[in-house]
Protein backbone atom coordinates (compact mmCIF):
# COMPACT_ATOMS: atom_id res chain seq x y z
CA UNK A 1 0.00 0.00 0.00
CA UNK A 2 1.69 3.50 -0.90
CA UNK A 3 0.33 5.78 1.87
CA UNK A 4 2.09 3.09 4.06
CA UNK A 5 5.59 3.70 3.04
CA UNK A 6 6.05 6.83 4.22
CA UNK A 7 4.28 6.58 7.29
CA UNK A 8 6.65 8.08 10.42
CA UNK A 9 3.92 8.10 13.14
CA UNK A 10 1.03 6.01 14.30
CA UNK A 11 -1.61 7.07 16.47
CA UNK A 12 -3.72 4.32 18.31
CA UNK A 13 -7.51 4.90 19.64
CA UNK A 14 -7.73 2.45 22.66
CA UNK A 15 -11.17 1.55 23.10
CA UNK A 16 -11.73 -0.37 20.27
CA UNK A 17 -8.72 -0.24 18.84
CA UNK A 18 -6.42 -1.98 21.39
CA UNK A 19 -9.09 -3.55 23.18
CA UNK A 20 -12.58 -5.11 21.98
CA UNK A 21 -14.36 -1.83 23.49
CA UNK A 22 -15.76 -3.61 26.22
CA UNK A 23 -14.69 -2.23 30.00
CA UNK A 24 -15.91 -4.55 32.90
CA UNK A 25 -16.24 -2.42 36.02
CA UNK A 26 -16.36 -4.75 39.15
CA UNK A 27 -18.27 -4.28 42.32
CA UNK A 28 -16.03 -1.64 43.78
CA UNK A 29 -15.87 0.42 40.42
CA UNK A 30 -12.36 -0.83 39.28
CA UNK A 31 -12.18 -0.76 35.93
CA UNK A 32 -10.63 -3.61 33.44
CA UNK A 33 -9.90 -3.91 29.93
CA UNK A 34 -8.21 -6.98 27.82
CA UNK A 35 -5.30 -6.56 25.25
CA UNK A 36 -3.83 -9.02 22.60
CA UNK A 37 -0.34 -9.53 23.18
CA UNK A 38 -0.03 -9.83 19.84
CA UNK A 39 -1.08 -6.10 19.44
CA UNK A 40 1.53 -5.44 21.93
CA UNK A 41 4.24 -6.95 19.80
CA UNK A 42 2.86 -5.30 16.67
CA UNK A 43 3.50 -1.54 18.45
CA UNK A 44 7.03 -2.90 19.64
CA UNK A 45 8.25 -3.93 16.28
CA UNK A 46 7.25 -0.51 14.90
CA UNK A 47 8.94 1.17 17.76
CA UNK A 48 12.29 -0.84 17.35
CA UNK A 49 12.17 -0.09 13.53
CA UNK A 50 11.64 3.74 14.13
CA UNK A 51 8.06 5.01 13.65
CA UNK A 52 6.47 6.85 16.10
CA UNK A 53 3.63 4.99 18.18
CA UNK A 54 1.53 7.73 20.62
CA UNK A 55 -2.16 6.47 22.44
CA UNK A 56 -4.79 9.44 22.07
CA UNK A 57 -7.66 8.41 23.92
CA UNK A 58 -10.43 10.78 25.63
CA UNK A 59 -10.71 8.62 28.86
CA UNK A 60 -8.49 7.92 32.10
CA UNK A 61 -7.00 4.50 33.17
CA UNK A 62 -4.87 3.04 34.85
CA UNK A 63 -4.70 -0.04 32.59
CA UNK A 64 -4.26 1.90 29.66
CA UNK A 65 -1.55 3.69 31.35
CA UNK A 66 -0.05 0.94 32.77
CA UNK A 67 -0.12 -0.38 28.94
CA UNK A 68 1.33 2.32 27.32
CA UNK A 69 4.52 1.94 29.83
CA UNK A 70 4.58 -1.46 29.37
CA UNK A 71 5.02 -1.19 25.43
CA UNK A 72 7.19 1.99 25.93
CA UNK A 73 4.98 4.12 24.39
CA UNK A 74 6.45 7.99 25.10
CA UNK A 75 3.34 9.82 23.62
CA UNK A 76 0.63 8.97 25.31
CA UNK A 77 -1.89 11.38 25.77
CA UNK A 78 -5.57 10.73 28.11
CA UNK A 79 -8.43 12.53 29.30
CA UNK A 80 -8.20 14.16 25.89
CA UNK A 81 -11.75 15.74 24.45
CA UNK A 82 -10.55 17.66 21.26
CA UNK A 83 -7.65 14.74 19.63
CA UNK A 84 -6.40 17.02 17.13
CA UNK A 85 -4.85 19.45 19.60
CA UNK A 86 -1.98 16.54 21.16
CA UNK A 87 -1.66 15.94 17.47
CA UNK A 88 -0.67 19.15 16.45
CA UNK A 89 1.73 19.32 19.10
CA UNK A 90 2.97 15.53 17.54
CA UNK A 91 3.31 17.55 13.94
CA UNK A 92 5.53 20.05 14.66
CA UNK A 93 7.77 17.96 17.39
CA UNK A 94 8.33 15.25 14.71
CA UNK A 95 8.28 17.54 11.96
CA UNK A 96 6.19 15.77 9.95
CA UNK A 97 3.45 16.42 7.68
CA UNK A 98 -0.60 14.51 7.83
CA UNK A 99 0.72 12.43 4.85
CA UNK A 100 2.93 10.73 6.89
CA UNK A 101 1.02 10.22 10.17
CA UNK A 102 -1.46 6.50 10.39
CA UNK A 103 -4.57 6.79 12.61
CA UNK A 104 -6.68 3.69 13.79
CA UNK A 105 -9.92 4.12 14.97
CA UNK A 106 -13.21 2.72 15.31
CA UNK A 107 -15.95 4.88 15.78
CA UNK A 108 -17.25 8.34 15.26
CA UNK A 109 -15.26 10.43 17.69
CA UNK A 110 -12.67 8.97 15.37
CA UNK A 111 -13.43 10.66 12.53
CA UNK A 112 -11.88 14.44 12.54
CA UNK A 113 -8.19 12.56 13.19
CA UNK A 114 -9.29 10.04 10.34
CA UNK A 115 -10.17 12.84 7.99
CA UNK A 116 -6.59 14.90 8.80
CA UNK A 117 -4.04 11.93 8.61
CA UNK A 118 -2.05 10.77 5.49
CA UNK A 119 -3.66 6.78 6.35
CA UNK A 120 -6.74 6.64 8.07
CA UNK A 121 -7.12 3.02 8.91
CA UNK A 122 -10.43 1.52 10.56
CA UNK A 123 -10.36 -1.76 12.50
CA UNK A 124 -12.74 -4.73 11.06
CA UNK A 125 -15.71 -4.19 13.31
CA UNK A 126 -15.30 -0.28 13.84
CA UNK A 127 -19.07 1.37 12.82
CA UNK A 128 -19.38 1.78 8.94
CA UNK A 129 -19.52 5.54 8.87
CA UNK A 130 -15.56 5.06 9.87
CA UNK A 131 -14.99 1.75 7.70
CA UNK A 132 -15.96 4.23 4.65
CA UNK A 133 -13.59 7.25 5.87
CA UNK A 134 -10.40 4.72 6.28
CA UNK A 135 -7.85 3.80 3.64
CA UNK A 136 -7.67 0.51 4.74
CA UNK A 137 -9.79 -1.98 7.13
CA UNK A 138 -8.06 -4.30 8.91
CA UNK A 139 -9.42 -8.15 8.86
CA UNK A 140 -8.86 -8.32 12.71
CA UNK A 141 -11.31 -6.92 14.78
CA UNK A 142 -10.16 -3.98 17.87
CA UNK A 143 -8.64 -5.96 20.61
CA UNK A 144 -7.83 -9.17 18.09
CA UNK A 145 -4.96 -8.47 16.46
CA UNK A 146 -6.10 -5.38 14.46
CA UNK A 147 -2.93 -3.25 15.38
CA UNK A 148 -0.50 -6.05 14.68
CA UNK A 149 -2.31 -6.56 11.10
CA UNK A 150 -1.90 -2.44 10.86
CA UNK A 151 2.19 -2.80 12.36
CA UNK A 152 2.87 -5.72 9.41
CA UNK A 153 1.21 -3.59 6.76
CA UNK A 154 3.09 -0.72 7.35
CA UNK A 155 6.25 -2.33 7.73
CA UNK A 156 6.20 -4.30 5.48
CA UNK A 157 5.42 -1.61 2.25
CA UNK A 158 8.38 0.09 4.03
CA UNK A 159 10.46 -3.31 3.64
CA UNK A 160 11.27 -3.57 7.19
CA UNK A 161 9.99 -6.69 7.82
CA UNK A 162 12.19 -9.28 6.89
CA UNK A 163 14.91 -7.02 9.55
CA UNK A 164 11.83 -7.27 12.45
CA UNK A 165 12.02 -10.97 11.39
CA UNK A 166 15.76 -11.31 11.62
CA UNK A 167 15.72 -9.23 14.75
CA UNK A 168 12.66 -11.41 16.78
CA UNK A 169 12.77 -14.80 15.12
Amino acid sequence: MDKAKDIKLVILDVDGVMTDGRIVIDDNGVESRNFDIKDGMGVIVMIMSGIEVAIITSKKSGAVRHRAEELKIKRFYEGIRKKTEPYEEMLKELNITDAQVAYVGDDLVDLSMMKRVGLPIAVGDAVEDVKRCAAYVTRARGGHGAVREVAELILQSQDKWEKVLSKVG
